[in-house]
C-alpha cells in the first residue's frame, strides 16, 4: 500500500471533526489525556486558536489520519500524529508531517521538532525518514498539576 494516497484529502479539521480526531488517536493507540490536556473542549480551543495546524487526512469522508501542530513563535512542534492502522504504510503520515511543516515554514519557523515516546519505533523511523535528527542532549522535564493531564 506504500504511496497509496490517491483520493485522500488533506485539510483543516472542523470543530465538528475534533471528536473524530480523538477516535483516530485512540484507534491508533496513541496515549492521550482525555481528562487533562486532551479534553474535547481543550482540543476545540486549540483548533479555534490555530486551525491551520490541526490537519486531517480524509478518505471518502472518513478521517484516516490527523496531526496537531503547535507554534510557540520560536519553534514549531509536531504533535499527535496518527494514521488509522488499516491505512498505515501508505504515505499518509509523511504527507501530514509535510503539510504541518509547510505551515511552520510559511510562518518563518526554522526549527521544527517533535517528541516521541521511547517505545514508539514506528514514529522514530518515520521522523528519521523525513529528515528529523534525534537530540539526545535534550532532557525533557514536566511539572503536572495532576497525573492525568
Amino acid at each position: 500500500m506504500t504511496g497509496d494516497t490517491k483520493g485522500v484529502q488533506f485539510r483543516a479539521v472542523s470543530d465538528d471533526e475534533v471528536e473524530s480526531a480523538v477516535s483516530v488517536w485512540l484507534e491508533s493507540r496513541l496515549p492521550i489525556k482525555p481528562r487533562g490536556r486532551d479534553t474535547i473542549e481543550n482540543l476545540r480551543r486549540l483548533r479555534e486558536d490555530d486551525p491551520e495546524l490541526f490537519i486531517g487526512a480524509f478518505e471518502e469522508g472518513r478521517m484516516i489520519g490527523v496531526i496537531l501542530g503547535t507554534d510557540d513563535r520560536r519553534k514549531g512542534y509536531v504533535n499527535r500524529l496518527a494514521v488509522m492502522p488499516d491505512r498505515r504504510g501508505s504515505g499518509i503520515a509523511k504527507m501530514l508531517v509535510e503539510r504541518c511543516e509547510s505551515v511552520f515554514r510559511a510562518r518563518g519557523r526554522q526549527v521544527i521538532c517533535t517528541m516521541i515516546e521511547e517505545y514508539n519505533d514506528e514514529s522514530k523511523a518515520l521522523f528519521t525518514s523525513v529528515g528529523y535528527k534525534r537530540e539526545d542532549e535534550i532532557v525533557y522535564y514536566t511539572k503536572r498539576e495532576a497525573e492525568d493531564v
